[in-house]
């Protein structure tokens, strides 16, 4: 029995029947419609599924089209004031829970923040519209700002708590021994070992707020377009080339993004 378990242990992932074509049929399906998507936006012919030649006229369009441009910014301004306020909530409650020691309601609190990642987006989009209709609160783009500050925060919580538990005490401790006090070593110890958790969740914030369409369409208002629902609206009239490139471009932001997530966590796991 011992020698079929260590043989199982030890096989390949290769040799499971059928694995290998359903993992490589599994990214086709995924895959393939974003590669088509991204190369018709290069398309020259005014219809989508039409390819007449190689162009950029539908980039330019883009950066012409002062509706897209400002939704862009109004995506930009969301996701950048959201990521700065989240995180730094985020990275107050992890220092609390993880290093606050035992406290009465820590499983309640680390269970509340961690509660918007199970619940479904459209509930808490419901539950902000109903917040904000209920207290009379119309910000604009504040609404806006707002929900996607309630919605970041355990986005950038979990790879800042993460950090902290695999963090070695050692070193404040050792600034403790040296008659540091709990603010020097916080700020010349605690915080630049946190960095690199700190920047993943800034990151995994910025993307998710960027790319948040429920949400934001359901607590807009006039005048807080961002840029996946003006990209919902183009695509309600029909879809062109034009929506390929503005899609193309936030796709680009995002891996960008991403990739720069995936090196800082990199990072921090070597470190």
């Amino acid at each position: 029995m011992a020698k079929v378990a260590q043989g199982r242990k030890y096989r390949r992932v290769g040799d499971v029947w059928l694995l290998t074509p359903w993992a490589y049929g599994f990214m086709v399906f995924l895959y393939l419609p974003i590669a088509i998507l991204i190369l018709y936006s290069f398309n020259a012919s005014t219809l989508v599924m039409v390819w007449s030649g190689f162009s950029l006229d539908w980039y330019a369009k883009v950066y012409a089209n002062s509706d897209i441009r400002n939704a862009a910014a109004n995506s930009l301004i969301v996701a950048t004031v959201a990521t700065l306020a989240a995180t730094t909530i985020a990275t107050l409650a992890a220092l609390v829970l993880v290093r606050g020691g035992r406290f009465k309601g820590r499983g309640a609190a680390a269970a509340l923040i961690s509660l918007p990642l199970m619940v479904p987006e459209i509930v808490t989009a419901v539950a902000v519209l109903i917040v904000f209709a209920g207290a009379g609160i119309s910000l604009g783009l504040g609404n806006v700002i707002i929900a996607h500050i309630t919605f970041c925060i355990p986005f950038a919580f979990m790879p800042i708590r993460a950090r902290l538990e695999g963090m070695d005490t050692t070193l404040e401790q050792a600034s403790a021994d040296l008659y540091g006090s709990d603010w020097d070593t916080f700020r010349h110890v605690t915080l630049p070992l946190m960095m690199p958790g700190i920047l993943a969740g800034a990151m995994l914030a910025f993307v998710i707020s960027l790319d948040d369409f429920i949400i934001t369409m359901m607590v807009a208002g006039a005048g807080a377009t961002t840029l996946p629902v003006y990209i919902y609206s183009m695509i309600r009239q029909g879809v062109t080339p034009e929506v390929n490139a503005v899609s193309t471009l936030l796709l680009l932001a995002s891996l960008v993004l991403v990739t720069l997530y995936w090196i800082v966590t990199r990072r921090k796991s070597d470190s």
